[in-house]
């Protein structure tokens, strides 16, 4: 498999499972909220903000939570004052981890997170340990039922820097600068080219191969890190069979 693409659709199908019990919205929120801190409650003349928002549109959070995480952000509202932390470390094969997480209690997440890292045959790192192996990255998945040659002028002329067709894949991968993004989604989406994924992620240089007990022991600490309530976002530069991700 290759690697971003099919760990990104099935974190992307998740969400809607992870919806039921509330831990999306919680999540998403938070994510609102500082954005809104940082850059203001405008989305339009605030990337990050527009690109979180549009993601709370896709799992359908309802507009009012929307609302209310901005004015908290913003300072209009009381909350609770989230700090932006990076983690970094090394799962089963030595495969390299990089969790974003938002916390109000910096002491116990980093706890939490050294203990499933640890029960999962994994570590954390020094920041700076593995942070080299990736590039911030805007990403949009599009369905291959699209004609190649079309997707391809419309997104590089929209400016995005790659379009990728892995053929054992079910979508191109279109790849951009992280503040390039909303303009390609939108050039695609206005030329009536559905876009299934489109988001700002961190993209691994080089991939680790894992296979049989270390696929799923990498299966285990990828789950455990996403369902932990201060974990926005994991990232890993593994590969592995299709089916070891499909336990996901």
């Amino acid at each position: 498999m290759s690697g971003h693409s099919k760990w990104a659709q099935i974190k992307h199908k998740k969400a809607a499972t992870d919806v039921k019990r509330g831990k999306v919205y919680s999540k998403l929120s938070k994510e609102i909220s500082i954005a809104a801190r940082l850059g203001g409650g405008d989305p339009s003349g605030n990337p990050r903000l527009r690109t979180v928002i549009d993601k709370a549109k896709e799992v359908n959070m309802p507009s009012e939570n929307v609302k209310r995480a901005i004015l908290k952000g913003a300072g209009e509202l009381p909350g609770m004052a989230y700090e932006e932390i990076i983690y970094e470390g090394y799962g089963p094969g030595g495969a390299a981890v990089l969790m974003e997480v938002l916390t109000d209690n910096k002491n116990r997440t980093v706890s939490e997170i050294r203990h499933i890292m640890t029960k999962n045959n994994g570590a954390l790192g020094e920041s700076g340990s593995v942070a080299w192996i990736f590039e911030k990255r805007g990403y949009v998945l599009v369905d291959k039922k699209t004609d190649e040659d079309t997707l391809m002028s419309i997104a590089l002329d929209a400016g995005a820097l790659d379009i990728k067709n892995d053929p054992d894949e079910e979508n191109f991968e279109v790849i951009t600068e992280p503040e390039d993004l909303h303009r390609v989604k939108e050039a695609l989406e206005k030329a009536g080219i559905p876009v299934s994924l489109a988001e700002i992620t961190m993209l691994p240089k080089t991939y680790v191969p894992l296979d049989g007990h270390q696929a799923n022991q990498m299966s285990k600490l990828l789950e455990a890190l996403e369902d932990h309530d201060d974990v926005q976002n994991v990232y890993s530069n593994f590969d592995m069979p299709e089916e070891a991700l499909e336990k996901q």
